[in-house]
């Protein structure tokens, strides 16, 4: 990715310390989101590696990846498969449960959500979203997991690391 591209995504995330607890760096992506020529370029750096390729679905972790792995999966013409914390979905459910750094969360996936998954585009990681789990989860479930896109990672608290 370009370099200038790059400094520009970055600089389009607002970083907000100590939320929602003390220690905790949240990277806020609304600010991006309302930035459309940046917004559409994310989205464009997520799909670049798989234009070329058959995706069958993109899952995404609420709720940054609903909107990014939305964008995706319609740019990639596949279905989208929503991953959301405990008891928000309405039928049957696999759940697993994840670490975070201010205590203990579970996600769930709808148990006939997908037969494969070939792409994985998770939010803009934060405190609240379990971006290492997701791909290990995924295969736990019985859904083969070709890849993790990741957008940003919050794994040292207040160090922005994005890596499109």
């Amino acid at each position: 990715m370009d370099p200038d591209t790059l400094r520009e995504i970055r600089e389009a995330i607002r970083n907000i310390p100590d939320y929602p607890r003390p220690g905790v760096m949240f990277r806020d992506i609304t600010t991006l989101l309302g930035n459309a020529p940046v917004f559409h370029q994310v989205v464009e750096e997520l799909v670049h590696p798989w234009r070329n390729e058959h995706v069958d679905y993109v899952a995404g972790i609420e709720a940054r990846g609903f909107i990014l792995g939305g964008a995706v999966a319609h740019q990639l013409r596949a279905g989208f498969v929503p991953i959301r914390k405990k008891g928000k979905l309405p039928h049957t459910t696999v759940r697993v449960a994840y670490s975070l750094e201010y205590g203990l969360d579970e996600m769930e996936m709808h148990r006939d959500a997908v037969a494969s998954v070939r792409a994985f585009s998770p939010p803009v990681s934060s405190s609240t979203c379990p971006i290492s789990a997701a791909p290990r989860d995924l295969r736990r479930w019985r859904c083969p997991c070709g890849h993790l896109l990741p957008f940003a990672d919050s794994s040292e608290p207040g160090a922005p690391q994005h890596s499109l």
